[in-house]
C-alpha cells in the first residue's frame, strides 16, 4: 500500500504541474486548474455586473482569505494529503468486496454499456443525494458541526464563500461518496465532468448575483442537449447549432418555471447561512449541494421571504476566529476534550 501511495502521489503532483503549464493532452475542457480559475472569474464579472447585495463591496469582507481556501482546498490539501490516501481507500474497498463475494462489481456493471450522458446523470443524481444527507449530518452531528463551522462563518454572501471549507469536509464527503460511485463504477473521468459542473452551480449558489429561473432552465437544457449530440452522435456543426437551440428554448419555457424546486439557487441557499434558524428545524435547512429537490422530499426545504440582505452566520460567530490558520485547526480541541 506504501507503494501506490506514492505511485498515485508522484502521478497527482505530475498532473497538477501539466494542469498549470497547460502541458497535459485533455485541453482546457479537461484541465482543472484553469477550468477553476474561469469558472471563478465569470461568476465574479456576474457579481460586478449585476449584483444582488448592491450596498456589498465588490470586494467583500474576507474575500481573499476565501480566494485562498480556493487553492488549498483543491490543490494543495489534495497533492499534499488527500489524493494520495484515496487511491488507496479506492484500491482496499475493491478487494475487500472481490475478497468477500468473489464478485468483480465493475464487471458485471450494467452501465458499462450505458451511453456517456446516462452514466453522467446517474452518476451525478447519486452523488447528489449522498452530499445532500452527508451536509445534514455536518449540521446534526456536534463533533461534525466543529468543522462545518467554518463554511458557516462567512458574514457576506459571494461565490468564494463557496471554497471557504474545513478540509475534515474533504475527507467526510470522500468517504461516504467511494461506495456507491464505486459500485456503479464512476470513473475519474466521468467524476471530472460531474464534479466540474457541480462547482460551477456551487459558485452559483452563494453568489452576489440572481437571475430569472427561465434563463437557468435555458442554459442547463442547452448545455445538456449540446452535450449529448456531440458526444453520442456526429453531427455537423449546423445540427448541434440547432439541437443546442431547441435545448435553450425547452429549457427556458419549459423547464425554467421549476427550476428553482429543482436545482439550487442563490435565493434559497442564502436561506441555509442564515444566522437565526426556524424552531421548526434547529439543525438547518436547505441542505442541497446542487439539487434542491431533496429537501422538498425530505421537508428541509425553507425560503419564507426575500431573503437577500438577512443576517449571516451562526449564534457564537463573533467569537469564531478570522484567521485561516486557526480556522483549518478549529474543532480538533473539541476532539480532545470529548465534546
Amino acid at each position: 500500500m506504501i507503494d501506490v501511495f506514492l505511485k498515485a502521489y508522484r502521478e497527482y503532483a505530475s498532473y497538477l504541474w501539466d494542469q498549470i503549464t497547460l502541458a497535459n493532452d485533455g485541453g482546457l475542457w479537461r484541465n482543472y486548474f484553469w477550468l477553476l480559475l474561469i469558472i471563478s472569474l465569470f461568476f465574479f464579472g456576474l457579481e460586478l455586473a449585476k449584483p444582488w447585495r448592491e450596498n456589498q463591496a465588490k470586494f467583500r469582507k474576507d474575500f481573499w482569505l476565501d480566494f485562498f481556501y480556493m487553492f488549498f482546498n483543491f490543490f494543495f490539501f489534495s497533492l499534499l494529503i488527500y489524493n494520495a490516501s484515496s487511491e488507496v481507500v479506492v484500491q482496499l474497498f475493491n478487494d475487500l468486496i472481490q475478497n468477500i463475494t468473489s464478485i468483480d462489481l465493475q464487471a458485471l456493471n450494467p452501465m458499462n454499456s450505458w451511453p456517456l450522458w446516462a452514466i453522467l446523470l446517474v452518476g451525478f443524481i447519486v452523488r447528489d443525494f449522498v452530499q445532500w444527507g452527508t451536509h445534514r449530518l455536518l449540521h446534526k452531528v456536534p463533533r461534525l458541526w466543529e468543522f462545518h463551522k467554518v463554511h458557516h462563518s462567512v458574514k457576506e454572501m459571494g461565490f468564494a464563500a463557496h471554497l471557504r471549507y474545513h478540509w475534515m469536509e474533504t475527507i467526510v464527503y470522500r468517504t461516504l461518496e467511494y461506495i456507491p460511485l464505486a459500485i456503479l463504477g464512476i470513473g475519474l473521468h466521468d467524476f471530472f465532468l460531474i464534479h466540474i459542473f457541480t462547482l460551477a452551480w456551487g459558485h452559483y449558489n452563494h453568489a452576489n448575483f440572481s437571475i430569472s429561473s427561465r434563463v437557468t432552465g435555458g442554459i442547463v437544457v442547452g448545455l445538456i442537449s449540446l452535450f449529448v449530440a456531440t458526444t453520442e452522435f456526429d453531427f455537423t456543426v449546423l445540427v448541434n447549432l440547432a439541437i443546442t437551440t431547441a435545448g435553450v428554448l425547452v429549457g427556458a419555457l419549459l423547464v425554467g418555471p421549476f427550476m428553482k424546486k429543482i436545482f439550487n439557487s442563490p435565493e434559497m441557499h442564502i436561506w441555509h447561512h442564515a444566522y437565526d434558524m426556524p424552531k421548526t428545524h434547529p439543525n438547518g435547512i436547505n441542505f442541497g449541494i446542487t439539487l434542491a429537490i431533496w429537501d422538498y422530499i425530505f421537508g428541509t426545504a425553507v425560503v419564507p421571504r426575500n431573503g437577500r440582505d438577512i443576517k449571516l452566520g451562526f449564534p457564537g460567530i463573533e467569537q469564531f476566529p478570522s484567521r485561516f490558520i486557526k480556522q483549518i485547526g478549529f474543532g480538533f480541541s473539541k476532539l480532545k476534550k470529548g465534546e
